[in-house]
């Protein structure tokens, strides 16, 4: 039994392996790590205006997937997001800073 044992958990591991490419290797589409699509830099003429009155037009004008419009005190996540427009707003709804993420 004790063979039949190890020989199924040399299989199972056998899967757990990872592959390197030599250099000058193609890699495969797969494994292309997308480019940024959010640039802030091109949103940052919206500061200063509302920002829920802005945000659709600032996610397209940043390249952007998504937008958020983060109020001051107001939870949100954490995770990292490239293709993500932030758009942080005053009390008041003004924006004071753009960031992608």
């Amino acid at each position: 039994m004790r063979p039949w044992v190890i020989g199924l958990s040399a299989l199972a591991l056998g899967g757990c392996t990872t592959t390197v490419s030599e250099p000058g290797q193609a890699v495969p589409e797969s494994n292309v790590v997308p480019p940024v699509a959010c640039d802030a830099a091109r949103v940052e003429a919206y500061v200063g205006r509302n920002g829920t009155a802005v945000a659709e037009e600032a996610r397209t004008a940043a390249g952007a997937r998504s937008v958020r419009v983060i109020a001051p005190g107001q939870a949100v996540t954490m995770d990292f997001r490239r293709d993500r427009l932030n758009i942080e707003t005053d009390a008041s709804g003004t924006v004071v800073r753009v960031s992608c993420g």
